[in-house]
């Protein structure tokens, strides 16, 4: 456990569980589906230096945290990644996101080296609002990019910023997603929320976002923009897991919406920086009652679809 960091764990850590007995209790949820394996849209890797901070930041329950959050897996690079393979996770992607300028760039070039060494991993890129944002969005869709990453609330910036025009118009011209993360949980920003998001997709309609947390905090307006908009889609992270709940509810109203568009909602689970094991995600959507093929859909065929896996 966390040899990247001193015997010692620093504060806001728990002890993983054990590898081989949370993989057995993994693959005991999806393997009665019939499916070859899950594929999570919403994983984070990050370089080291990076995401040492955000643990840290987590850790201390930081003022865009709100809440004691400690970091269930804060395990080595490749501890994490073999934990992934053998809950019998397919595909997985490296969320990573820029808190100021100049660094989207660097992080893409991390993040193709990472993809290159883990072929399951969904090469992902991110970006800022900056004058370069164009030319390195679009040098990553060249380079392979599957995935991009966008997140409002920790980059403070309107994803209605005329610097990100361009790469509104490219990504809605390659047809490759980005997850966004734009709700207003755990602690609204000025940004976040269904209205900046909106705004967007008014003027580039097929642009395709998923929406992380399932709109975290706005439920029901970020399902009106998955009903109103084709390539609009939704990721489950943390969503419907007891941690959550106590604080953002998901409408109970909207369970029957929810289970309508089963074909919009992709599985995700915020792994390695949830602060309880990472069956309670799967858990958790198996509770709501949907039925297996919601379930078969949510954990593996809308992603294998839409990233054509």
């Amino acid at each position: 456990m966390c040899d990247d960091h001193g015997s010692a764990p620093p504060p806001g850590t728990v002890t993983p569980p054990d590898p081989a007995v949370e993989a057995a209790q993994v693959r005991a949820l999806w393997e009665p589906l019939g499916l070859p394996g899950i594929i999570d849209v919403h994983t984070h890797f990050m370089p080291k230096n990076v995401m040492d901070k955000v643990w840290d930041y987590f850790g201390a329950a930081g003022p865009k945290i709100g809440r004691p959050w400690p970091i269930t897996y804060r395990e080595a690079e490749d501890e994490r990644v073999e934990r992934l393979r053998s809950y019998g996770v397919l595909a997985f992607s490296s969320m990573l996101y820029p808190h100021k300028p100049d660094m989207g760039a660097w992080l893409n070039s991390w993040s193709a080296e990472f993809a290159s060494r883990h072929p399951d991993c969904l090469h992902t890129s991110t970006f800022f609002p900056e004058p370069t944002a164009g030319d390195y969005v679009r040098d990553a869709i060249d380079a392979g990019t599957k995935v991009f990453k966008s997140h409002v609330q920790v980059g403070e910036y309107d994803p209605g910023d005329p610097l990100l025009d361009p790469v509104w118009g490219l990504l809605a011209e390659a047809q490759v997603p980005t997850v966004i993360h734009c709700g207003g949980g755990p602690v609204p920003g000025e940004f976040t929320g269904p209205g900046p998001v909106a705004a967007v997709l008014e003027r580039f309609p097929r642009l395709p976002l998923i929406i992380a947390h399932m709109g975290m905090g706005e439920y029901s307006e970020f399902l009106d923009l998955a009903q109103r908009y084709e390539n609009v889609t939704l990721d489950t992270t943390m969503a419907f897991t007891g941690f959550v709940e106590a604080t953002m509810p998901f409408p109970p109203s909207e369970r029957g919406r929810l289970a309508d568009l089963g074909d919009k909602v992709l599985l995700g689970t915020d792994f390695p920086n949830i602060p309880y094991p990472y069956a309670e995600q799967l858990h958790a959507l198996a509770d709501l009652g949907l039925g297996d093929d919601w379930l078969r859909a949510v954990w593996h065929g809308n992603a294998a679809r839409l990233f054509d896996l």
